[in-house]
């Protein structure tokens, strides 16, 4: 099927789910009077901490209904492709989207998603995966909401060393240095980068020795992570006493391949990710993990949402806070085994 053809189907299809969601009220005195359309486009469908605050932000937004108002989300994915998820911008365009939430394939590139939304005088909230700044001042209506992925970097080399000066079983073969490996997220990724530099310097500055044995590409993959941590457990085996983690899926993936290994539970190595997904909280409640950085993916979503809301109705933007009328940056938290039980059930 043509990408033209199928533009045409997804708008008609869009287009029918409208008129359905606003023929559901009947003759009720309930009946909205205005819809409001959110197009949200991620860069992947198979990102476990995305796909979480996707899940996040149509909660919110549910709850932000009124009798004057209701919302239709539309979710899709530019599977890894950002020519893909250009197109899909301009899908949701042309089907009517009244506030754009993107996640982009490649912070670089938005200048075909800023030329669209601005042609059609639709606002954009990117969001996870920060545009450069001088994209982002283009125009009045762009907006980010995210982290920053130096203090994650910061916070996890401080739990990893903290960890480490009080354990020192850490250092099994008594060399005085720490022998480690890192799972990198992507390669020239702003977030990998940064957490990559700032976790292992601050290690260092925290008086830890490190040697370091390998850096591996993972992509954010758990299953990826499995096979590359496969790979350096059967080059390297017991001599892993550190495994520092771009995000938790990697570092999940990293634990799975213990798991499946013929190394003993006792010499594994410490293991640190960053996000804060579930599984790698329980993975820390039950010491196969040793800390994570928590990505605030609640607060996040619950921007996305009122800020959405907000540009639809054509409100002040004042409560927001935004740095320079334009940047949400919420606040990491350090996670441990003494924290863990705080942020299970967020």
């Amino acid at each position: 099927m043509s990408r033209q053809k199928r533009r045409k189907i997804y708008v008609l299809l869009l287009a029918a789910a409208m008129i359905v969601s606003l023929m559901g009220c009947g003759s009720s005195n309930k009946k909205s009077n205005k819809t409001m359309r959110v197009g949200v486009v991620t860069y992947t469908a198979d990102d476990p901490f995305i796909n979480a605050m996707i899940e996040k932000v149509k909660s919110q937004l549910k709850t932000m209904e009124t009798i004057n108002m209701n919302v239709i989300v539309s979710v899709r994915s530019g599977d890894n492709d950002q020519r893909e998820q250009d197109e899909i911008v301009d899908e949701m365009i042309d089907a009517g989207c009244d506030v754009l939430c993107v996640n982009l394939v490649d912070r670089t590139a938005p200048a075909n998603i800023i030329k669209s939304a601005r042609q059609s005088n639709i606002p954009v909230i990117f969001f996870n995966r920060e545009p450069v700044r001088d994209d982002l001042m283009q125009w009045e209506k762009l907006y980010y909401v995210g982290c920053d992925a130096k203090e994650s970097g910061d916070m996890q080399g401080e739990i990893a060393a903290n960890y480490i000066k009080k354990h020192s079983e850490v250092d099994r073969n008594g060399d005085g240095k720490i022998q480690y490996v890192l799972l990198e997220g992507e390669a020239g990724h702003q977030d990998a980068i940064s957490r990559t530099d700032c976790s292992v310097k601050t290690i260092m500055d925290k008086g830890v020795d490190l040697e370091k044995l390998s850096y591996q590409f993972a992509d954010w993959n758990r299953g990826q992570a499995e096979n590359r941590m496969t790979q350096l457990i059967s080059q390297y085996g017991s001599q892993i006493e550190l495994v520092i983690s771009n995000n938790d899926e990697m570092a999940l993936g990293a634990v799975e391949a213990y798991d499946n290994s013929s190394i003993s539970r006792d010499k594994w190595p410490v293991i640190f990710g960053i996000d804060g997904l579930d599984d790698a909280l329980q993975a820390i409640k039950q010491g196969n993990m040793q800390g994570t950085v928590y990505n605030d993916k609640e607060a996040q979503a619950g921007e996305i949402a009122r800020l959405a809301v907000d540009l639809f109705k054509g409100n002040s933007l004042d409560g927001h806070n935004l740095d320079e009328g334009k940047y949400y940056v919420s606040p990491y938290w350090k996670v441990d085994v003494d924290s863990v039980d705080d942020f299970l059930h967020r």
